[in-house]
């Protein structure tokens, strides 16, 4: 297994018995051979049913429709991109010379499809457990922003439409630090309310993400949400 791979699988936080299915997990239709289309299919079912558990634990007085659409937010291909940005995937991607020459390490949608792929391979390498436990640590931060309160809004256009609505200010969004290695960050965030006396915090894989945490917190320190909700 090349040292690249490695560096991978610390990124992941899983180490692989059979580093064929990573291989293969990495392996785009594109490319020659055996590729991660049936991987992606098991790991799509996978992360559907790991978010549907948590969120119907999370939110015991949640309707169908609100679970359906939070979990709609958690595995939507945006979400699952940024991830895979985050652990620098593209990097490791096995494509055809057609895919390289387009950009095809950097396309969303291929990039989404091998980290589910990624998650059938764990689910196949070691079990459910450990696909679970995967599945919720790389998502924590999307979990933490999400309330029931108008789940078709992210947080920041909630925090935003609520402050206007009282003919306040615009939040303001800062970076404040960012720590890790370039392949794998996390984006500490500060969130600057008017009608707050201390700036609400977020963190994540993403600047995005990170304010979005930093919006959800600022929302329960109004009083807006509860984050029991």
């Amino acid at each position: 297994m090349s040292v690249s791979l490695s560096r991978l699988e610390r990124q992941l936080g899983y180490t692989f018995k059979n580093q064929d299915l990573m291989v293969l997990a990495l392996t785009h239709r594109s490319f020659a051979g055996r590729n991660n289309e049936r991987l992606e299919f098991l790991g799509d079912a996978i992360l559907n049913f790991v978010a549907g558990e948590s969120l119907f634990e999370r939110f015991p007085q949640a309707r169908e429709g609100q679970l359906s659409r939070l979990r709609a937010r958690l595995v939507k291909g945006e979400t699952l991109a940024v991830l895979a940005r985050g652990f620098d995937l593209g990097e490791y991607l096995r494509l055809g010379s057609g895919e390289l020459k387009s950009g095809g390490f950097r396309r969303e949608s291929i990039l989404a499809d091998a980290l589910e792929a990624l998650i059938g391979a764990i689910y196949l390498d070691s079990g459910m457990e450990v696909a679970r436990e995967r599945v919720l640590s790389w998502l924590t931060s999307e979990f933490d922003s999400l309330t029931l309160v108008d789940t078709n809004k992210d947080p920041k256009t909630r925090l935003q439409e609520h402050l206007q609505s009282r003919g306040c200010d615009l939040p303001r969004y800062e970076v404040v630090d960012i720590q890790g290695e370039p392949h794998c960050r996390t984006f500490f965030v500060e969130c600057e309310v008017v009608l707050l006396n201390e700036k609400s915090r977020g963190q994540g894989v993403s600047r995005r993400i990170a304010e979005q945490v930093a919006a959800a917190s600022a929302l329960i320190a109004l009083g807006v949400e509860n984050g029991n909700d």
